[in-house]
């Protein structure tokens, strides 16, 4: 049984510095291999200093983070499966003091969003500090670094990168109308707001090569932004996969819902369009589908045609023998969500395995 594993937010990562660590590499090879993952999409790394919005998430933009890859990696690569890393820049989620010099946060706006964010080891939450709009001058240096954080992820020996376009991070901040208020040739128009979209996934592509290069959109989903409005839903995301059917890239992660609540039902639509676009073409390209998927209706999904793969999330999280489980009908683990984000292995790599359950 071939399972793709989300990438999870853990916010475990040794600071300062956003280094991975030991105790990552424990948990993510716990979920590769036969009985787990065959693909592993990492939690979001920060692809340089002022990508970040919360305290001990990992990045890929400094020599020692490379190097606390590399460990992960061939950890999972033991087991024998894949592990891509997910390229990510919160943009207006964030906080002052998680930003070098106590600068603000950047985005397509100077307008703050509503949320809160984990500024130290306890995981207090503070409310999301006023952005600055980005400059149109600024913006080759910020899709640089996201070239150099590809770069970094391929010398680390990752197998792959997904490039995080969803729950309105940067990337979905300059593309969704309701957000970006630019005058520039980043704002205004859908042309304009996929501009940003379009010329991250060219340079990544330059490093990987599209068949190693994955996107992924939450056009609906409930998110970490609750005011990240889109009067155009169908058109938008319609126009970006249709551009990035053209750069041929291996897959669309498609974050269709974000717990496990009944699906709505106005997704369909714009799932069977994103689809379509992106590979109704009959091509090799995958339309991946992830979001609080139960297995049986990850098998109905797959089994109706209405995707190529579902991600498994939160399923992985408390069941690192996920695939062996669901294979032999067996119970699962119920995840705790009081141990989601920080903290040290509990709630982490202690999660017992099927065959743990009953060792003497």
């Amino acid at each position: 049984m071939k399972l793709f594993m989300s990438p999870l937010t853990r916010l475990r990562a040794t600071m300062p510095g956003h280094i991975p660590n030991p105790l990552m590499a424990t948990y993510y090879s716990q979920r590769a291999g036969a009985e787990g993952a065959s693909v592993i999409i990492t939690e979001a790394t920060n692809i340089s200093k002022t990508a970040g919005g919360y305290y001990s998430e990992p990045g890929i933009y400094t020599e020692e983070q490379e190097a606390g890859w590399k460990e992960i990696i061939n950890a999972v690569h033991l087991k024998g499966s894949e592990i891509w890393c997910q390229l990510w820049h919160v943009g207006r989620v964030s906080h002052t003091s998680l930003q070098p010099k106590g600068s603000p946060p950047v985005s397509s706006t100077n307008t703050p969003c509503s949320n809160s964010v984990p500024i130290n080891s306890s995981m207090e939450r503070v409310p999301c500090s006023i952005p600055r709009a980005l400059e149109t001058g600024e913006m080759p240096e910020l899709i640089e670094s996201y070239r150099q954080s590809a770069i970094r992820a391929k010398s680390a020996g990752f197998d792959g990168v997904e490039i995080h376009g969803a729950n309105g991070y940067l990337l979905e901040q300059f593309l969704r109308s309701g957000i970006n208020d630019r005058s520039d040739l980043y704002g205004g128009s859908l042309e304009n707001r996929l501009r940003l979209c379009l010329e991250v996934t060219e340079v990544v592509c330059e490093v990987w090569g599209p068949s190693r290069v994955g996107y992924r959109v939450s056009p609906i989903s409930g998110d970490v932004n609750k005011d990240r409005g889109e009067p155009n839903m169908l058109e938008t995301y319609g126009a970006l996969a249709d551009n990035l059917a053209q750069m041929n890239l291996a897959f669309l992660d498609v974050l269709e819902s974000f717990t496990v609540r009944e699906r709505d039902p106005s997704l369909d639509e714009i799932c069977f369009r994103l689809r379509q676009s992106f590979n109704g073409d009959g091509s090799s390209r995958k339309y991946i589908a992830g979001g609080g998927y139960t297995w049986p209706k990850g098998k109905e999904a797959l089994e109706s045609g209405r995707c190529d793969a579902v991600m498994f999330g939160r399923l992985f999280l408390a069941n690192p023998d996920l695939a062996f489980r669901l294979e032999n009908n067996l119970p699962l683990n119920e995840p705790d969500r009081n141990t989601f984000y920080g903290g040290n292995e509990k709630g982490y790599t202690d999660y017992k395995r099927w065959s743990e359950s009953f060792a003497k």
